[in-house]
């Protein structure tokens, strides 16, 4: 049996925070992600923490978490904490770290999947805050296994997957563990909404 290494709770907690303090003329704010307003990243987190719960309990849905301003559920701010608090207590399910799982097609070892979860809650969660003025929080233990996944994926010159990051920022050696994280996924750690 695997042990679990990581438990999500905790980002999927600071994910809910931030949405909570998201406020309705702040829908249509722009965010670190190009193209991508407030209300498509919100509907992106709710996509994404259906998917990844799924993909705990070795229930796969076969299409990627879309993002969509005209797709978020009007119900969001009710969804997206409760599927934040399911998809913390699936991975926290011995059974979810066994085996092989996927999200949007894509198939893994599920401790693989659970740390690309873990990626997708803490940068997209960055961007969140940072869209929305608010304070970030992360646990230098969750960055630091992000961090090691996103330098397999696009660290030492390697260009991600189309679709998965931006093209690495350059940073510092010695910057914090979260702006090598925000770096090395296409985002600029100083980042800051454009005046309104």
């Amino acid at each position: 049996m695997t042990t679990t290494t990581l438990d999500l709770g905790p980002q999927a907690a600071e994910v809910a925070r931030l949405a909570a303090g998201v406020r309705d003329d702040q829908l249509d704010a722009p965010t670190p992600c190009v193209d991508t307003p407030v209300a498509a990243l919100l509907d992106h987190l709710v996509g994404l923490s259906l998917a990844f719960r799924l993909a705990a309990e070795k229930r796969p849905e076969p299409a990627p978490p879309a993002a969509s301003a005209d797709a978020l559920v009007p119900d969001w701010r009710e969804r997206l904490p409760r599927q934040l608090d399911e998809l913390a207590a699936a991975w926290r399910a011995p059974e979810a770290w066994e085996g092989m799982t996927e999200v949007g097609g894509v198939t893994m070892p599920a401790p693989q999947i659970a740390v690309v979860g873990l990626d997708e809650l803490l940068v997209h969660g960055w961007d969140l805050a940072a869209a929305t003025g608010q304070e970030f929080r992360v646990a230098d233990a969750d960055a630091d296994a992000c961090l090691g996944f996103a330098d397999q994926v696009n660290g030492g010159g390697r260009v991600s997957p189309p679709g998965l990051f931006g093209p690495a920022v350059p940073v510092p050696d010695d910057a914090p563990v979260l702006d090598r994280l925000l770096a090395l996924t296409g985002r600029d750690p100083g980042w800051t909404p454009p005046a309104r």
